[in-house]
């Protein structure tokens, strides 16, 4: 569209549910680097509209149908994937690891993650609530009691299943993750995930590594006055929701890691993946490591 003629020489960022971009952009640091670049913020401009995708549609099913950022990210396992089907690269100088909880309400009977089997657990298909959902609880039961339900959509539609008292049990993470603990719902047991970035199309490396550089100096500014940038979730989160929240009371949320996302990690994921059979027919794409990440530093 006449929008992405006109932006395809910028840099496209879509900030995704963490404060860096926001850090980095208050404080002129894309600028420092240099980086042309244009956000492309959906959730609170569609107010959630973006996040709704329908039963069975998730972070995997949105890089099947193309990505127009040039970065992008979504949880390890699905960018694995979808890396080595060629929607795209992993960037693998880098990962994240993302606050993740499984959340009650005030007054659920469930109180240990025993409780948890059978109970219905609204997750989004094939996206980082799902794999660690199952990661965390198959500690506590046999997969076959651990009941995920895909109909409530991505992170905003479930979230607010969840406090409407729609749903009881909800896998949340990053802002949604916060205004649940917030509003005195219950985490039952901690799902901390990795994810990793997705680079899409052919961009620029170099600018690559601006982005990241600069992402590295928000990281440091986030680590050493997280008070200063909570508001930024406020950004992401649809308007109606607003005069409910304090962000003052969130945390940190996402930490960027400055570390290899490695051969190792990279096969052991899929090995996971495909031992839960999460994949439809267990299709985790046929490129190799070198083929599906990009790597800048030895």
């Amino acid at each position: 569209d006449k929008e992405d003629i006109m932006a395809k020489d910028k840099f496209i960022i879509e900030p995704h549910f963490r404060l860096h971009e926001w850090v980095a952009e208050e404080k002129g640091y894309f600028k420092d680097e240099g980086l042309d670049y244009e956000f492309r913020e959906l959730v609170q401009s569609s107010d959630g509209a973006s996040q709704q995708l329908g039963d069975k549609v998730g972070a995997m099913q949105t890089f099947e149908r193309g990505r127009k950022s040039d970065i992008s990210c979504a949880c390890h396992w699905t960018v694995n994937v979808a890396a080595t089907k060629g929607h795209g690269k992993l960037y693998g100088d880098v990962y994240q690891v993302s606050t993740c909880g499984i959340f009650v309400p005030p007054d659920s009977k469930v109180k240990v993650p025993e409780d948890l089997a059978g109970v219905p657990i609204s997750v989004g298909y094939q996206s980082g609530s799902h794999y660690a959902t199952i990661q965390a609880l198959e500690q506590f039961m046999p997969q076959d009691k651990i009941n995920l339900s895909f109909k409530d959509g991505l992170v905003f539609g479930r979230m607010e299943k969840l406090l409407n008292g729609e749903v009881p049990a909800c896998t949340l993470f990053s802002g949604p993750y916060y205004f649940a603990e917030q509003l005195g719902f219950r985490k039952v047991v901690d799902c901390t995930f990795m994810m990793a970035t997705m680079l899409t199309g052919d961009p620029d490396m170099e600018d690559v590594s601006k982005f990241f550089r600069a992402l590295k100096r928000a990281q440091a500014d986030i680590d050493l006055r997280p008070e200063l940038y909570t508001k930024h979730y406020a950004k992401e989160f649809p308007k109606r929701f607003h005069d409910k929240m304090d962000t003052r009371r969130w945390g940190p949320g996402e930490r960027i890691v400055f570390e290899p996302y490695s051969r190792e990690i990279f096969e052991d994921s899929r090995s996971w993946i495909q031992e839960h059979g999460i994949i439809e027919n267990n299709d985790l794409g046929s490129q190799s490591y070198e083929k599906s990440v990009v790597r800048l530093t030895a």
